[in-house]
Formats: structure tokens, C-alpha cells, sequence
């Protein structure tokens, strides 16, 4: 392999063509002073500002650390700067003349009996200058060839504009180090760019190559630890793209409409084609770029584009103009800067002229060159953005060759044999540890990986007063380790001061739970949360507790109202109606039958057992009061008691006169011997006995349960959620309110049945038919009850239904009694007196086939 290199060839024969300054200690220097060649050509066209202009700014630097006493004292730096051409392959061909020295201080020995053909020896030429460290490369592509190769030869290496995260790998690239941050800080700089921008889903766009893949690969891997980004699409731009290639790259982006912020590591080239393509596409406004140091503040990629770029917002590596540099370079001529051997070329083409050389003659149509032409009078002249950090690259190594002779040559002025040669390996050491202030006056320094710390300046382009071509790059921003971003300076297409959305899906409303997208992590899907539910978080929807319900926009839970059955409830007019009338009816017959108690029409209606009759209607109109007041443990242990009190009373009361008049009447058909127990006190005793049954149980339950207030919630719990109300009640269910009714419908019943047998009676015995009649229509009510109380139970206005049936229900079964049984005798009282008198007892003949009625007050059961 030795001999290999020291063999002459083609690719040393062109690194002849190199720019070289003598030295004691000698800098190597790579720059792409042309453009990479086409059509098998190594080399392209001259590129003044990335090659012509960093190039200077290395002989500049070196001029000025050769003149600095302070800086290397006895010791003038030296350089052999070489073209890349831009192209990897051949910058690693260029750069095999770094090493020559040390590759020829190993081969000497094998050198010995080397014969030439023809038996000559070999030709000896002066020994190449021993390279101490590299500036450069600048595309990050050379910069890997070219690292893979100084490091087996322990040469440190620093480059002025190589970004690729891939070199911060140390252990592959350890003599690498960079005055320029690594793309992985440019991606952490955009990525919180993104997020300060409220975006969480972006595409991303890469130019193919180390540049474009590494960085686009830093982004998403960045924004994937930190969250709250994804990735809608990364499509990669080939090296050499096809016809109608952007034009699909632009199809693929309108995939996702919603990702309009797009991330873009490309090359100039590629940046204008993408913006020529959605020009075309009629997509001016939609897409938002976010630029790297790339596009940065050039105008180049954006020439005659300005209305697509608007908007856009680009990143660049912190950086000043140097006004030494600019003054260094406005002076330069042909004849005081023959050391670059390009400088001619680079004449010709920022004056658009040409030279006229010995034997060679000048086309006509191009302008001969002067020579007296100047650099920014007669061309324009804008310092190249990477002039900074090429300067910074030299005083790096000059710092750190400085801390080293201090400390291996003490007291030496020039350098000592400790020094020569000098040792790669140390030197790296004292490089990495260099921290000075720059030509900027930011400080240069070098984490463990060789990587400069990350400062970058964040640019919009921004339109001038609405014309995108008069636009420019406004400063936005900084970033150093945190955004500092001036959101209100930013400027949109549309409103200008709103910030358009990059986002997969839109912000949930109040009241609406985030259900993700599988895989997706910032694409949801809005689900309401609905019925009695509410929002918790952003995901989640839990129902509100049983007391309560959400509130209208299902934030939160708020107490639900509660409700009863009030004394202005318009349900309960008709109930109270009709109690205060029976209530008076009942008063009235009363009355009327308390102060005519020894007529014969009362004497005939069974003083006692009316009495304890009109008792029980009196109890069941009162019912509907105790109903309609407002539950309490006295009120609801009252609705108890009274509930079937009343109608137990009435029926019980019913049930033994029917029974007796059965009894009397089936007797006399077999004997005139009289049925026992047909005696008042008798009646009296069995009515109070069926009564007793009701109290006990009523009074056991009490024991068993006693009585409270409750507030049922799942009473009026309705589907919609406003309208649902916590309903104020006894803790009395339904079959429990039937069944305290129970016992009263069976004495109803049982009376009923008895009032159908003795329907045979004779008509003089008037009480049989008018009860009969009484129990008939009493159960009809009854039996209309039964389906519109249990009915309504799951309606809304249950409560109010249910207590409103229940209650006309009571009171209408209490006026049937009482106007069947007692209005008309009450009427003959009043209206009649004349007909209230005992009339003469018919003959016996008449009655010879019934039992005699019973001496007493009974013997008036007929009229």
C-alpha cells in the first residue's frame, strides 16, 4: 500500500495544483473551490463564495497568527490547501498527500533494491511537507472519506461546515473535531421551533446523502423522545432525481393535508425545485418550511420564488460578518495574491472577464481583464456565511499547537526536538481542550466528541409590504441549548399574525375526550362525553357521581336539583280540590247527622258504624294533605299510619254492614231466630277488629323500618342530563305503597262480594243496594288505578303522576261512599223534613218470609 502511494499517478500529478505556503509546522486545508464535474469530469465550474472565499479566509487567518507575537512565538504555520471539487472520491485522492510524509517514513526501508524498468533507480524527490492537522472538509460526505483516512495516520482534523451527526461518533471518527454545531442540535433548534409553534405533525424532506438522511434522522428521532411531534411522511429527494421527481414529492406531501409544516435538509438545488414544483401545483401559502443551515438566509434557492418561500422560517449557525476579513479581501489583486493559484480563475469570473495569456488569444465577444479592477467597486461582494468559522478552525489548531509547545518546548522560542515531528495524538488533546474567544467574539470550544457548541439565529422571510419579491429574511429568534423565539414578529400569508395549524387532528371542545389513533400518538379522533358522563383529562370520560350531573359543557359535575310535589305544583290542584270538598262534605253530613242523631233516617243508617264510616272517608281525603307535604320522618311515618287507615276504616265499616244484612236475611230464611253479632256493639267490635289488623302491621313496620326522608336520583334520571332531578320522597317504594293498601282492597273486595249477595234483598232494606253500588264503582276505580300508577313508573314526572293518580284515586272512592250512602239521606234531612218520620210498621203478611228485624235502633234498617 506504501508503494502504492509514493508511486507517481494522475491524481497526484492534479494535487500539484494546490496552494502552498512554507512553514515551520505545516496546516492542511480542504476546500470545494470547484463544483463537482459532469459527464466524467472530476471537477465542475469555480464556486466563488463556498471555495474562493473560505479558502482566503484560511490564508487570511494564517497571516494573521504568523504576525501575532503573542501566539506562537518563533514558530511561522505553514499550509498546503487542496481542491475537493465537492466530490468525496476525489477529495480522498487529494487528501493521500497529507500523509505522504508519514507514509514515506515507513517505507523507507522497503525502498531498498526498488528498481525502476530498464534497471534504473528510482526517482528521488524532495520530501512533502509533514501535515500537523487539516482544516475542513465542508460537505459532510468528504468530510467521513476524508476522517476515515487522517485518523490511521493520528491527524487531527476540524472542519469549518460539515453538520452530519454521524461525525460525532468518537469512536469512529476520534480525531474529528468541528467548529460548527452538529445537525443534532440544528434538529433539537427545530424541533423545539415546531413545538413553540403549537404544530405536532410535520413532514420531513431530505436530499439523499449524509447531510440530508443524518439530519431528517436526528429530527425524528428527537422529536420521538420528546413528544408531542410525529412524523406524517419522510420522503428522500435521489441524488439524481428523475424528471417530474418534485412534482411527486409534492403529490406524497398532499397525502397528508394536515401536515403543512414541512422539515426540510436539502441542498440549494434541491429547496428550489421543491418550490418550483408546489408553484405548480397551485400550492402557494400551504406548505410551511422549516429550513436548515442549508437554505439558512441565502437568496439563492429562493430567486424569483419569494412568494412560495414566504413564511418560511429558516436556522443558521450563529455568525458574524468579519470586517478584518472583508477589508483583507476587497484588497486582494492579481498581483498581490499570486500565492492562490485560483485567483485568476475566480477574476475572470467575478468580473466576467478574461485574461490574456502568452500565447493564447482572447475571444472577441468576452471583456479582457485589466487588471485593475476591484473587488466590491466593480462586482458585488457579500461575505460567504462559513468565513467565521474557517478563521475559528485555524486559531483552534494555533491555540492548541500553542499550549503545546508551551508545555513540551518551556522557555523554547522556535521549536524543540520534542515537537518534531509532532505527535498527532497529544496535539488532538490540546485541541479538544482549546476555549478562546472567536473572530465573532463567541466563545470556540470542544465537548468530548469534538462538536462546538450549538448557537444558531432562526430567520423568516418575510414579505414587505405584501410583495414577497422585495421580502427578506427577518431575525426571529435565537437558540442556544433553549429557543428564544419572537412569536409576534412572525409574519403569515393570510392573517399575518396568526400562526397557521399543523396538526393531524384539531383540539377537542370542552366536554370531549381524546380516543388516539393506534400508532399514531398525535392523531385522535374527539368523542363527546356524553349522557351523565364528564371530562376528567384530555383521554378520559368518567361518569359524575350519583347526586349530580355534568354540567352543560360536561367539564365538570354540579349537584342535581331536587324536586317534590309542592302545594303550587299544578298536579297538585286537583288532588287538593278535591279533598278540601270532601272534606267539607264530609263535615257537612257530619254535622247534619250529629244534630239530627235520633231521627229515623239517621236511626236507620246504623248511627254507630256511619260514624266510624264518615271517620274513614274524613281520614282518606286528609290523606292527600300528608301526601303533598313535604317528606319528613313525621310526615312519612304519618303517610304510613293514615294511608291505609282510612280506607281499612270505610271498608271494614262497609264489610260488616254488608255482611250483616247477608247474615240477617240468610238466617231468616231458615229460622226467625236472629244471627249473632248483629248487635251495634257487636258491629262496632268487628269493624275495630279488621282495623286492628292495619294499625299492628303499620305499627310493626314502623318498629322494623323506622321512617326517614330520601332523595331518589334514579327516579327522574332522564337521558338528557338537564333534565334529570333528584326527587324529595318517604322511603316508600311502589310495592310497598301498594302493599300498605293491600289489606284495604282485600276488605273492598270481600265486601264487594257480599254486597253481590245480598243484591236479592228486598228494596225496603235500603242499605244493601246503595253499597253494593258503592263497592261496584269503587272498584272500577280502582282497577283504573292499578295500570296508571305502575304505568307512569318510569316516566319523568313519575312522582307527580303517581301521587296525583293515587290520591283522586282515594278521594274519588271516598266521594263514591259518601254521596251513594250519606248525600241523599243528608238531602231528605235538609231539604225534606217532612219524609224524615217513622212511619207505621207494615203488615206482618209482608214480611212473613223474611226474619223479623231486631228490636232497637235496628228495627229502623227499613224506612
Amino acid at each position: 500500500v506504501a508503494r502504492f502511494l509514493l508511486a507517481p499517478s494522475a491524481g497526484l500529478a492534479r494535487a500539484a495544483g494546490s496552494v502552498r505556503l512554507a512553514g515551520g509546522l505545516t496546516l492542511g486545508g480542504l476546500f470545494p473551490v470547484h463544483a463537482r464535474g459532469a459527464a466524467g469530469r472530476a471537477c465542475g465550474p469555480l464556486k466563488k463564495e463556498q471555495g474562493v472565499h473560505r479558502l482566503e479566509a484560511m490564508l487570511y487567518a494564517l497571516d494573521r497568527v504568523n504576525a501575532d507575537p503573542e501566539l506562537l512565538p518563533g514558530v511561522r504555520l505553514g499550509a498546503r490547501l487542496l481542491d475537493t471539487c465537492s466530490r468525496d472520491t476525489y477529495a480522498l485522492e487529494q487528501a493521500l498527500s497529507f500523509v505522504q510524509a508519514l507514509i514515506r517514513g515507513r517505507g523507507d526501508g522497503d525502498e531498498v533494491g526498488l528498481r525502476c524498468p530498464g534497471g534504473l533507480p528510482p526517482l528521488r524527490t524532495a520530501p512533502p511537507e509533514r501535515v500537523v492537522a487539516v482544516v475542513g472538509a465542508s460537505a459532510s460526505s468528504v468530510s467521513i472519506m476524508v476522517a476515515n483516512v487522517l485518523r490511521l495516520f493520528a491527524i487531527p482534523q476540524i472542519s469549518y461546515a460539515s453538520t452530519a451527526p454521524e461525525l460525532s461518533d468518537s469512536t469512529r471518527y476520534d480525531f474529528f473535531s468541528r467548529v460548527v454545531p452538529p445537525d443534532s442540535y440544528q434538529a433539537q433548534a427545530m424541533v423545539d421551533i415546531v413545538r413553540a409553534l403549537g404544530w405536532n405533525y410535520v413532514s420531513t424532506l431530505a436530499s439523499e446523502g449524509n447531510y440530508g438522511e443524518s439530519g431528517v434522522e436526528a429530527f425524528v428521532q428527537i422529536s420521538r423522545e420528546a413528544g408531542g411531534v410525529c412524523i406524517a411522511q419522510s420522503i428522500k429527494i435521489p441524488r439524481e432525481p428523475k424528471p417530474g421527481e418534485f412534482n411527486k414529492v409534492i403529490r406524497r406531501l398532499m397525502e397528508t393535508p394536515n401536515a403543512r409544516g414541512i422539515i426540510i435538509f436539502a441542498n440549494e438545488d434541491d429547496i428550489r425545485r421543491v418550490l418550483e414544483a408546489a408553484r405548480q401545483a397551485n400550492l402557494t401559502g400551504h406548505f410551511l418550511w422549516v429550513g436548515s443551515d442549508s437554505w439558512g438566509a441565502k437568496t439563492s434557492p429562493i430567486l424569483s420564488l419569494e412568494d412560495v418561500a414566504v413564511g418560511a422560517i429558516t436556522i443558521l449557525p450563529k455568525r458574524a460578518s468579519i470586517d478584518g476579513f472583508d477589508q483583507y479581501f476587497m484588497t486582494r489583486s492579481l498581483e498581490n495574491n499570486r500565492r492562490n493559484i485560483w485567483f485568476a480563475e475566480f477574476w475572470e469570473e467575478n468580473f466576467n472577464c478574461k485574461l490574456t495569456r502568452s500565447g493564447t488569444q482572447s475571444d472577441d465577444s468576452t471583456r479582457k481583464c485589466t487588471g485593475e479592477e476591484r473587488i466590491g467597486r466593480d462586482s458585488t461582494y457579500e461575505q460567504e456565511g462559513k468565513v467565521q468559522f474557517v478563521i475559528d478552525a485555524v486559531y483552534a489548531i494555533a491555540h492548541a499547537l500553542h499550549s503545546m509547545h508551551q508545555a513540551l518546548c518551556p522557555g523554547h522560542t522556535g521549536l524543540c526536538p520534542a515537537m518534531e515531528p509532532t505527535d498527532g495524538r497529544t496535539l488532538l488533546q490540546y485541541i479538544r481542550a482549546v476555549r478562546f474567544n472567536g473572530s465573532a467574539g463567541t466563545p470556540v470550544m470542544f465537548n468530548e466528541n469534538g462538536d462546538a457548541p450549538g448557537r444558531y439565529d432562526i430567520f423568516q422571510y418575510q414579505a414587505t409590504n405584501g410583495s414577497a419579491s422585495s421580502g427578506g429574511y427577518q431575525a426571529v429568534g435565537q437558540w442556544a441549548e433553549t429557543l428564544r423565539l419572537d412569536v409576534e414578529a412572525l409574519q403569515w400569508s393570510g392573517d399575518p399574525h396568526e400562526v397557521p395549524s399543523s396538526l393531524c387532528s384539531l383540539p377537542c371542545g370542552p366536554g370531549e375526550r381524546k380516543k388516539m389513533v393506534k400508532g399514531v400518538p398525535c392523531c385522535w379522533h374527539c368523542e363527546a362525553c356524553d349522557g351523565y358522563r364528564f371530562q376528567v383529562d384530555e383521554f378520559t370520560c368518567e361518569a359524575c357521581p350519583g347526586d349530580m350531573r355534568p354540567t352543560p359543557n360536561h367539564t365538570g359535575c354540579r349537584p342535581t336539583p331536587v324536586v317534590r310535589l309542592s302545594w303550587s305544583s299544578p298536579w297538585a290542584a286537583l288532588p287538593l280540590l278535591l279533598a278540601v270538598l270532601g272534606i267539607m262534605a264530609t263535615t257537612t253530613v257530619v254535622a247534619t247527622f250529629m244534630r239530627h242523631n235520633n231521627t229515623p233516617i239517621v236511626r236507620a243508617s246504623g248511627r254507630e258504624l256511619s260514624y266510624v264510616l264518615l271517620t274513614g272517608i274524613f281520614l282518606i281525603y286528609a290523606i292527600t294533605f300528608l301526601m303533598v307535604a313535604e317528606p319528613g320522618a313525621v310526615v312519612c311515618a304519618t303517610r304510613r299510619l293514615f294511608l291505609g287507615l282510612g280506607t281499612t276504616l270505610s271498608y271494614s265499616a262497609l264489610l260488616t254492614k254488608t255482611n250483616r244484612i247477608y247474615r240477617i236475611f240468610e238466617q231468616g230464611k231458615r229460622s226467625v231466630t236472629p244471627p249473632p253479632f248483629i248487635s251495634p256493639t257487636s258491629q262496632l267490635a268487628i269493624t275495630f277488629s279488621l282495623t286492628s289488623l292495619q294499625v299492628v302491621g303499620v305499627i310493626a313496620w314502623l318498629g322494623a323500618r323506622p321512617p326517614h326522608s330520601v332523595i331518589d336520583y334514579e327516579e327522574q334520571r332522564t337521558v338528557d342530563p338537564e333534565q334529570a332531578r333528584g326527587v324529595l320522597k318517604c322511603d316508600m317504594s311502589d310495592l310497598s305503597l301498594i302493599g300498605c293498601l293491600g289489606y284495604s282492597l282485600l276488605l273492598m273486595v270481600t265486601c264487594t262480594v257480599y254486597a253481590i249477595k245480598a243484591r236479592g234483598v228486598p228494596e225496603t232494606f235500603n242499605e244493601a243496594k246503595p253499597i253494593g253500588f258503592t263497592m261496584y264503582t269503587t272498584c272500577i276505580i280502582w282497577l283504573a288505578f292499578v295500570p296508571i300508577f305502575f304505568g307512569t313508573a318510569q316516566s319523568a314526572e313519575k312522582i307527580y303522576i303517581q301521587t296525583t293518580t293515587l290520591t283522586v284515586s282515594l278521594s274519588l272512592s271516598a266521594s263514591v261512599s259518601l254521596g251513594m250512602l250519606y248525600v241523599p239521606k243528608t238531602y231528605v234531612i235538609l231539604f225534606h223534613p217532612e219524609q224524615n218520620v217513622q212511619k207505621r210498621k207494615r203488615s206482618l203478611k209482608a214480611t212473613s218470609t223474611v226474619a223479623a228485624p231486631p228490636k232497637g235502633e235496628d228495627a229502623e234498617d227499613h224506612k
